[in-house]
């Protein structure tokens, strides 16, 4: 792809918070998860959200994803504001616009990998496009896995075939949450390089949730949560350099 091509693309936006708050309970049980959070997240990028427990990343990724709704603010995919959908819309959008990468698998046992990875376009009654699935399973080095049952897949096997389902669709954006949480470091680092190739050879967006220094590295950029909001933002990140920023973060949390 051309330097051209990818600033064109870069400068489009996949996904974008505007002062999002999210709220749980009510008087002396009232937590505000999100602290009035606006952030971009650019198509073509990739970007890694971090923060201490509690900080509010994965309610971030959840209200983005219209996994859980807003308390104020605005979340949107594209250009559509994901609060003025309904049940069904919305069920829409996630299954023709979002994909998702979990820390768990959530491979169906009886099918093969092929089958998994088409699932989610065969219950949605729709055709996979078999030249950009091909290069998925390329990309993603399942080509000779294909005909496997998940129990006969090591766990970075398995979670490769939850990347290319996700990857399947052409989703306009990608969460993941943890996705290498359940993976030896080896199995990890093979996953974090085909979620890097599949922004640089596929063009796809992703948002991914994590606490590890390490996994962040392989982002464009790390977005830093801390009590709910965007303290501090790292591009081309190092792992060296995430560390230093978390530690930084700590320090404030024991001084405060």
């Amino acid at each position: 792809m051309t330097p051209t091509g990818t600033t064109s693309r870069t400068s489009m936006v996949a996904a974008r918070a505007t002062d999002l708050s999210k709220v749980y309970g009510e008087g002396e049980t009232r937590v505000v998860a999100l602290d009035g959070v606006s952030v971009e997240f650019r198509r073509a990028e990739y970007t890694a959200i971090m923060g201490p427990s509690g900080s509010g990343k994965s309610t971030l990724m959840h209200c983005m994803a219209g996994l859980d709704s807003v308390s104020a603010g605005s979340a949107r995919i594209g250009e559509t504001e994901l609060a003025s959908l309904k049940d069904k819309q919305l069920t829409q959008l996630r299954r023709d616009k979002i994909g998702f990468i979990f820390q768990a698998f959530n491979l169906l046992p009886t099918l093969t990998a092929a089958e998994n990875i088409t699932l989610p376009m065969d219950i949605a009654g729709r055709k996979a496009d078999q030249q950009w699935l091909a290069q998925v399973i390329a990309t993603v080095g399942l080509a000779d896995r294909l005909s496997h049952r998940p129990n006969q897949l090591s766990g970075g096997q398995q979670q490769r075939v939850a990347v290319a389902r996700a990857l399947a669709s052409k989703p306009e954006i990608i969460f993941a949450d943890e996705p290498t949480g359940n993976l030896d470091s080896r199995s990890g680092a093979e996953i974090l390089g085909f979620l890097r190739n599949s922004v640089r050879e596929l063009g796809q967006t992703i948002v991914m949730v994590t606490h590890d220094p390490v996994a962040a590295s392989y982002a464009d950029r790390v977005i830093f949560l801390a009590d709910g909001r965007v303290v501090d933002e790292l591009h081309d990140p190092t792992s060296d350099g995430v560390l230093e920023r978390m530690k930084r973060f700590d320090a404030k949390g024991r001084t405060s």
